[in-house]
């Protein structure tokens, strides 16, 4: 999970409050004041008498030029490095990301940070930016931390619906509320996931719940942040996942519950660039794919022909990490 550090100096309690409210991972400020940030909420603090001291847990190192560089490697060794740069600054981000080095990197801007967190289509983990005021620091949020990952889809065509018995099938809540046209990526295959509509439509039978996947049984795959799939049921209260739409953006979200209850379940197949793949999902109404339109198809309407999203990749899994091997799921 890439982190954004917020630095308050001069002091500015509002300026902390914003930080907590968005979801900073850290805050940098001045001595002799984490007891208040500790009164504010749960976040990691560096100052003198916070969880990182800087001086001790922490060296702020500035890059002049290539020689600087070994230095950055020698003290991210050791412990936290916040680097600073002139304007030269993505060549040496290019390098230490290629060597391995763990640093806070320094930014200024949205653009700045979004470029850092792609660089070498890796980034760095952690950024730090000190906003001047509250309204600057809710934009930058707005502008970088929102900013998710874009999963290529293709379309896939329906080759059939069956009946296949009962299962027990996984309801994901999340914190947070879906648009018509969001759902999680799931599938009996990880390199072939279909993308389930949440139940963010509305229907005559049941209450619109925004914040839920009804995602498919307990095998299933979905992909979490990281670079990882796991097992629909694996998944509890607090895990990151993601929340993909119809042009393929994938945000981070947060688990809020899981449902396990048994349900009938019917079998959906379809045909992508030659591949057959497939998905279980519990036989209702509320249960929907996505078309290629970002619509909402209620699986017991679906028929031969029809059309829906799909993610693939080519590479296998090995406990949900992405491994260059041969092996057939089916």
């Amino acid at each position: 999970m890439q982190k954004i550090w917020i630095r308050v100096e001069p002091w500015d309690k509002d300026i902390v409050t914003t930080a907590l409210e968005c979801g900073a991972f850290g805050v940098m400020v001045p001595g002799g004041h984490a007891a208040e940030v500790r009164q504010l909420g749960k976040i990691v603090i560096m100052s003198e008498d916070g969880d990182l001291v800087p001086g001790t847990d922490v060296q702020e190192i500035r890059i002049e030029s290539q020689d600087d560089e070994e230095a950055v490697l020698a003290a991210a060794h050791t412990g936290t490095v916040i680097l600073d740069t002139s304007d030269w600054k993505i060549i040496p981000l290019e390098n230490l990301i290629a060597r391995g080095a763990d640093v806070i990197f320094k930014v200024e801007t949205a653009a700045e940070a979004k470029t850092a967190f792609q660089i070498l289509e890796k980034g760095v983990d952690q950024i730090v930016f000190q906003p001047e005021t509250c309204v600057e620091l809710k934009n930058f949020f707005s502008d970088v931390a929102v900013e998710g990952e874009v999963t290529p889809l293709d379309t896939a065509e329906i080759v059939s619906v069956t009946q296949a018995g009962m299962g027990d099938r996984v309801c994901i809540d999340t914190c947070t509320l879906m648009k018509p046209g969001q759902g999680i990526l799931a599938g009996n295959a990880s390199t072939a996931l279909f993308l389930v509509h949440s139940e963010s439509i509305e229907n005559p039978y049941v209450a619109p719940r925004p914040f839920r996947v009804n995602a498919g049984p307990v095998h299933a795959y979905t992909r979490v942040p990281g670079g990882r799939t796991r097992y629909l049921s694996e998944l509890e209260a607090g895990d990151p996942i993601y929340i993909t739409d119809a042009n393929g953006k994938s945000v981070e979200a947060v688990t809020g519950r899981l449902k396990i209850e048994k349900r009938p379940l019917m079998l959906v197949k379809a045909r992508v660039k030659e591949k057959e793949i497939s998905l279980l999902v519990q036989n209702a109404e509320t249960i929907r794919l996505t078309s290629p339109k970002g619509e909402a198809i209620s699986v017991v309407d679906l028929k031969p022909g029809d059309t829906v999203l799909v993610a693939l990749e080519t590479s296998a899994r090995h406990f949900g990490h992405s491994i260059e091997e041969s092996i057939l799921e089916q």
